[in-house]
């Protein structure tokens, strides 16, 4: 993790295939944000939505969990404390309602935004098929595997709406994607990789830099899912030398995600030596994370072998060419 912290609840949750459990999964007390935050956080999901799609598919070929996905992001605004108001403000006629659309996925390729009302999926009315929940987010996550199954079929049918114009039909396809989640929380400023989903805090000090620079802070995180750092640690009690191994090996596998999302490779290290001489340091965080500088010098490392593979081959396969420093999940018996 690059700042392992303690981060709020929000009911601001993204999903690359549609919808994911609020935070109020991971902490049993949910805190809506304010409505007068409502601009930013949706701001802030579009941002780290946009990002975390074209690393997923950009890597899609090289990941061994993939699921099609459309690169849409609902929010429902029952999970809101002040549903009516949170409809009013973002022109919704129902409560299940888009928070963002990645650039150049199938739902904005369908002509689907950001603030649009969807009324339908696969058929099935979301007013009448998936009604208000306790816990509230739970409806979230039925219309999410909702999508996800009609996906599995190859092609899911939408019926959407803008502002009260009327509905819009579109029958779309899913593309593959790393079967990882992304979400803001509001709260603190950490980040961390939970092994199903990245989350950052709305404080996360990445959603300042340059887009390149924040989504290697991105990568960093789901390196920890694509390599599957929380099923090897969690049974062996995160011993502090193999939780540094994984460290390491996220801060490695950045500029590889990268590369293949389209970014330039350099911006890992350009995050490093922004990010790490004011956020990690620390006597604690010495014992599981190398210094930033060493980070930044083992990046590098990987930065020559990424541009190299992507000379000779034109795309950065870790799959077949990366080299871990902590053991694979499989092999860890081998290693204790």
């Amino acid at each position: 993790m690059i700042a392992r912290i303690a981060l709020a609840a929000s009911v601001a949750a993204a999903a690359l295939a549609g919808s994911a459990p609020l935070a109020a999964q991971a902490s049993e007390s949910q805190s809506p944000a304010p409505l007068s935050d409502l601009a930013d956080l949706q701001a802030r999901d579009a941002r780290l939505f946009a990002v975390g799609w074209r690393l997923v598919t950009g890597n899609a070929a090289f990941c061994d969990g993939t699921a099609p996905a459309i690169g849409m992001l609902l929010h429902d605004a029952a999970a809101y404390s002040d549903p009516e108001e949170v409809r009013s403000e973002l022109g919704l006629t129902r409560d299940i309602g888009v928070q963002a659309v990645a650039p150049g996925s199938p739902a904005a390729a369908a002509g689907i935004a950001a603030n649009d009302t969807l009324h339908s999926l696969a058929g099935r009315d979301l007013e009448r098929g998936f009604p208000r929940s306790d816990p509230e987010w739970q409806r979230l996550v039925d219309v999410k595997d909702a999508l996800d199954s009609a996906l599995a079929g190859g092609t899911v049918a939408l019926e959407w709406s803008r502002s009260g114009a009327p509905p819009t039909v579109a029958t779309i396809a899913g593309i593959p994607a790393c079967a990882s989640r992304f979400e803001v929380l509001a709260g603190r400023s950490g980040a961390v990789a939970d092994g199903a989903r990245v989350l950052l805090g709305r404080d996360f000090p990445g959603f300042a830099y340059p887009e390149d620079e924040f989504a290697a802070g991105v990568a960093h995180e789901l390196a920890h899912n694509l390599l599957r750092h929380r099923a090897l640690l969690e049974p062996l009690g995160r011993p502090r030398k193999l939780v540094r191994l994984t460290e390491r090996d996220a801060d490695r596998l950045m500029p590889w995600l990268l590369a293949n999302a389209g970014y330039d490779p350099h911006a890992a290290a350009r995050f490093m030596n922004r990010w790490g001489p004011r956020h990690g340091g620390g006597l604690l965080r010495k014992r599981t994370h190398d210094g930033w500088d060493e980070r930044a010098e083992f990046i590098e490392t990987e930065i020559a072998a990424v541009e190299r593979l992507m000379a000779q081959e034109g795309t950065a396969d870790w799959s077949r060419h990366f080299t871990r420093h902590a053991p694979a999940e499989e092999t860890k018996a081998e290693a204790d």
